[in-house]
């Protein structure tokens, strides 16, 4: 992609989605996402009727005077973005891959973002985490984001949600609002050393959601769920880089690979609705405008 090519698809990108975050999101991602927090604002000198629970201790004992700390709620917003540049992105069958729609979701919710003064931040993870734009204000910053949203090609091809999730838990001190934009393709569920299953998933997506505000927008294509009866295909995985052929028109081939698509969907909803964290799944095909308003209104 030339330098101007990359202007014009940022410039195309900028005009679609800004338009959307003005005119339909910014309601919605005010309402919902604004407020969450209570930040420290002072002590002051205990009053009657204040709850003791509210008792600085510390200050309390150095002036021999009770005193509380005084906190009020939280008007400016971090949002970070935890995106996947995994392999498996480049895939797409019909009107666009899931790294053009992942991208598009992206900069819709970056741009909402700045709409209300907020800070946006970015983390890019494949199998290892492949680089991180801190929080920032600003048309420039969120410009700068698409454009790295279109052009940032990983030094890895493999996906680890876990590790992203551990990192961006650790990394984020303050309490912010996340989205991890993904495919969501997960390795099978393996034992462990006494033969137990433990999804390596759970532990850090429960403390990246008892951080933060996580959540989740898968986007997939039709065909990561449903193998087409194409005949004999010679497939490659974007993520290993494994090759075979496959008969596509074997009934049981095609139903084998819908049924490890439904396992780990199953897998993946029973694990975000146990933990709580808000989640939608969205088609290339689809019109993602409808499926993020039902993410800002639940």
């Amino acid at each position: 992609m030339t330098s101007e090519e990359l202007l014009q698809k940022v410039r195309k990108i900028e005009i679609k989605t800004r338009s959307l975050s003005k005119n339909i999101f910014a309601g919605e991602y005010h309402s919902q996402f604004k407020g969450r927090g209570m930040a420290f604002s002072e002590v002051r000198e205990y009053q009657p009727g204040d709850d003791v629970r509210s008792i600085d201790w510390n200050v309390t004992a150095r002036l021999n005077k009770p005193y509380i700390k005084v906190f009020e709620e939280e008007r400016e917003l971090t949002v970070m973005l935890l995106v996947d540049v995994s392999g498996s992105r480049h895939f797409g069958t019909l009107s666009q891959t899931k790294r053009d729609m992942m991208a598009e979701v992206a900069a819709t919710l970056a741009f909402s973002t700045i709409e209300n003064n907020d800070k946006v931040g970015v983390l890019f993870f494949s199998d290892k985490i492949e680089k991180f734009i801190p929080p920032k204000k600003g048309k420039s910053h969120v410009l700068r984001i698409i454009r790295e949203l279109l052009v940032f090609e990983p030094q890895s091809g493999g996906t680890d949600l876990a590790q992203a999730l551990q990192y961006f838990a650790n990394a984020q001190k303050r309490h912010c609002t996340a989205f991890l934009i993904s495919d969501c393709i997960v390795p099978p569920l393996q034992p462990n050393e006494r033969g137990k299953i433990i999804d390596p998933l759970e532990k850090p997506m429960m403390i990246a959601r008892s951080r933060h505000d996580l959540n989740v927008i898968q986007v997939y294509d039709q065909h990561d769920a449903v193998m087409p009866d194409i005949g004999l295909v010679h497939f490659k995985d974007a993520e290993t880089g494994k090759e075979q052929w496959i008969d596509t028109s074997v009934t049981s081939v095609r139903q084998a690979y819908n049924n490890a698509w439904q396992k780990r969907q199953q897998r993946l909803q029973t694990l975000m609705k146990r933990l709580g964290v808000k989640n939608i799944s969205v088609q290339t095909n689809d019109d993602y405008v409808k499926t993020l308003k039902q993410l800002f209104q639940c």
